[in-house]
């Protein structure tokens, strides 16, 4: 039998079967390293941390430990977007060629900002593979996307935009504040309220990040549904539009070869180091309404579906769908209540708000799982018993 692994940390006696599901996760699920933290109205009951943050095991996890949670970094950035327009700086119903008017071309001139948080515009990426080295140049990237065509009619179907979701919406934060979206994460959230997240990481933060451990190339998770070689259209597979950004993914590359750049540069859609107390405190800061106003955050949260099939994942996340920039909780894998709203990365890490019982969840971990997407039973088991703990069933 495989050895329990005591967790560090505190949690509320009333939250202890957190703790029991956490250590539990490490004994049954292959659990390296991981932290979990909740708020639950205005009070940290869980703030639990274990394991390695490395597959040797020779760097215990700490409190601090920072971890990648790809696409988890799209909450971060769709926060940003909400608290321009929750301010009246940004008009989400506006085209996104208003603040950067070279991405009118291409028949792209009325493609709005809640299109590209929806995941309905069709950018999912440039026509063109991009070498994993050219990814790292912004503005490069930037006229590649500005340039290209949609890959349906924006508006008319939904798929998810992995990669280019960040750079859209990036350089719409950039032409209309003068910052990147990792500077408007630190200037107007991150140390205004002393919350450990961030995208694009200061090297000298690098030494408190955790290894990712066993992560697959992404073209070995698509090798499996998507058809040889390059695909020419989205008829191909429902996974087809992922692998037409295989070029266009910086994380699988950047990450086993520069792994100091991967951490240091900006990609906003994929690329955000978080320790699980930052992360929890950030989706807190919205449940106690510090950033947004909670009539802005009621459209955060409408669904923006409506279709059977997600062009680039296929029908198995459709059912969940989409709010604007956030994952919504249709299918109650992230506890009872299904508004809530949050986002899962790749891998297994996960984090949500829950603005009806003032909840701020996070969990992050090095083992990745790609077996599973948003529905990770670690994360599924923590989010249950911290409801469980507060009396709410579905």
């Amino acid at each position: 039998m495989p050895e329990m692994t005591p967790a560090a940390g505190t949690c509320a006696p009333e939250f202890d079967a957190v703790r029991d599901a956490f250590e539990q996760n490490f004994a049954d699920r292959g659990e390296i390293g991981a932290a979990v933290a909740v708020w639950v109205e205005g009070d940290l009951v869980v703030n639990l941390w274990g394991g390695h943050a490395d597959a040797g095991e020779t760097r215990p996890w700490r409190q601090d430990t920072l971890a990648s949670i790809f696409s988890g970094s799209k909450g971060l950035t769709s926060t940003c977007v909400h608290l321009l327009a929750d301010r009246g700086e940004l008009d989400l119903s506006a085209p996104v060629a208003r603040y950067w008017p070279e991405f009118a071309q291409a028949g792209k001139q009325d493609i709005t900002v809640a299109m590209v948080l929806g995941h309905r515009s069709g950018v999912i990426g440039p026509r063109e593979p991009v070498d994993w080295r050219d990814v790292t140049d912004w503005d490069g990237v930037c006229e590649r996307i500005a340039a290209a065509e949609p890959w349906w009619e924006p508006g008319t179907a939904q798929g998810y935009h992995m990669v280019s979701f960040g750079f859209i919406l990036g350089e719409v934060v950039r032409r209309l504040t003068g910052r990147t979206i990792g500077q408007y994460l630190r200037t107007e959230v991150a140390e205004p309220l002393g919350i450990d997240v961030h995208i694009g990481l200061p090297p000298e933060e690098h030494h408190r990040c955790a290894d990712m451990v066993n992560k697959p190339h992404i073209r070995d998770v698509l090798a499996a549904g998507s058809a040889p070689g390059y695909p020419v259209s989205l008829d191909e597979h429902p996974m087809a539009g992922l692998a037409i950004a295989m070029g266009f993914v910086p994380d699988d590359e950047l990450g086993s070869n520069e792994i100091d750049l991967w951490r240091r540069i900006e990609f906003p859609a994929t690329n955000a180091h978080v320790s699980a107390l930052g992360m929890a405190t950030f989706y807190n800061a919205l449940a106690q309404e510090k950033l947004l106003s909670r009539e802005h955050m009621e459209l955060c949260r409408i669904s923006q579906g409506g279709f059977d099939t997600d062009m680039v994942l296929g029908p198995r996340v459709a059912a969940h769908g989409w709010g604007l920039g956030y994952m919504l909780n249709q299918r109650g894998v992230a506890g009872p209540n299904l508004r809530t709203f949050g986002h899962g990365g790749s891998g297994g890490s996960f984090a949500f708000v829950d603005l009806e019982h003032r909840i701020g969840y996070a969990y992050v971990m090095n083992h990745f799982d790609a077996t599973k997407c948003n529905a990770d039973p670690r994360t599924v088991a923590l989010s249950n018993q911290v409801y469980s703990a507060l009396g709410v069933t579905g």
